[in-house]
């Protein structure tokens, strides 16, 4: 039972750094409370021509970090978290910022900790073994997958919307967050029904 609650607590403490991150460098005046990461990253990436590679990163952000806070693929969002943060750490290593490659260590740290505990799914990737057991079906049903994605439109669409009306944009990335939470149900519903 800790185990279990330690992974998703783990899933959504990365989830919610990574969404808050990439949320604030990309929301209207930068107005979306972020965690870590400076919101001006853009900015002083275009110094380099890079800006438009920044705004990529920042988008990256806000999707992978989406995945991991909703907890429906969270394994898919751990594998995923592995080059983005590799590209920032990068950024940040060029860039002679002193205290963010020890902080992104611990993230990545977390990260591999969330892989371990999804070793079983993993490793017959590796070694094109399937067991026979023990693997359980995680009960997806296309009508989770479904809400999930309209949750994620709905939460990328608060961006533009920000720019017109803050509030707003915070409304829809609550709607998107609570949508994506329901998935489950919906799975279960389409079991059911």
């Amino acid at each position: 039972m800790f185990r279990k609650a330690t992974y998703f607590g783990t899933s959504f403490f990365l989830g919610l750094v990574f969404f808050t991150a990439g949320m604030s460098k990309l929301y209207a005046e930068h107005r979306f409370p972020g965690l870590i990461g400076p919101v001006w990253l853009e900015e002083r990436m275009a110094e380099y021509g890079l800006g438009g590679y920044a705004r990529f990163i920042a988008f990256s952000q806000v999707v992978i970090g989406f995945v991991l806070l909703t907890l429906r693929y969270i394994t898919a969002g751990a594998l995923m978290l592995i080059p983005m943060a590799a590209n920032i750490l990068v950024i940040t290593i060029s860039l002679h910022w002193r205290g963010t490659p020890y902080i992104l260590a611990v993230l990545l740290t977390l990260n591999l900790w969330l892989l371990f505990c999804d070793r079983k799914w993993l490793l017959p990737m590796i070694t094109g073994k399937w067991p026979t057991q023990g693997m359980q079906n995680r009960g997806f049903h296309l009508y989770g997958h479904l809400v999930w994605l309209m949750g994620l439109a709905i939460a990328l669409s608060a961006i533009p919307i920000s720019y017109y009306h803050a509030f707003f944009g915070y409304v829809f990335v609550v709607c998107a967050l609570l949508m994506a939470w329901m998935s489950p149900a919906a799975d279960r519903m389409s079991r059911h029904g």
